[in-house]
């Protein structure tokens, strides 16, 4: 099963200072931290910050090439954790075909802006990131959750370059 989440905010780690895009459920009740890397961040504060490049990013030019293929990015689903690592794939459809393609999450994030495609975790993603340290470095579970509950609404999004 699956649940669809928005992204709720771009920050950085304080401990590690990666940058973390934080996953909401519609509902507001559960948060999903996936840390990325610093471009994949920085494509993704471009376009939730609506910043036009002067010329196409790599997920602008992703998304050009499947429109142009007369595709569409049905949805992107965070389809695995294994250890720390998150998988994620990209739903296309082509005609009447519907392919999914093995991403990084923060790359199908990305797309997922660029295209106003729907962002999904599996349920199992969300239970099992509740029992695995996620953050790059060594760090304590209840560490990360105390910071989790603690964000600030007002914060979130203020992620800078």
């Amino acid at each position: 099963m699956q649940s669809e989440m928005v992204i709720k905010g771009l920050m950085v780690d304080p401990v590690t200072n990666m940058p973390i895009v934080i996953l909401r459920d519609k509902e507001g009740e559960r948060v999903l931290p996936i840390w990325v890397g610093i471009f994949e961040a920085n494509a993704i504060a471009l376009q939730i910050e609506n910043i036009a490049t002067p010329r196409p990013m790599t997920h602008d030019l992703l998304r050009n090439v499947i429109r142009d293929l007369n595709g569409n990015v049905e949805k992107i689903v965070v389809s695995d954790l294994r250890e720390t690592t998150f998988y994620a794939l990209i739903y296309l459809r082509v005609g009447q075909e519907l392919v999914a393609v093995d991403a990084r999450p923060s790359d199908a994030l990305a797309l997922a802006l660029r295209t106003q495609a729907p962002i999904f975790v599996e349920e199992h993603v969300i239970d099992n990131a509740k029992t695995v340290d996620l953050a790059p470095e060594p760090a304590s579970a209840d560490r990360l959750q105390k910071w989790l509950e603690s964000l600030d609404p007002e914060e979130l999004g203020k992620y800078k370059m």
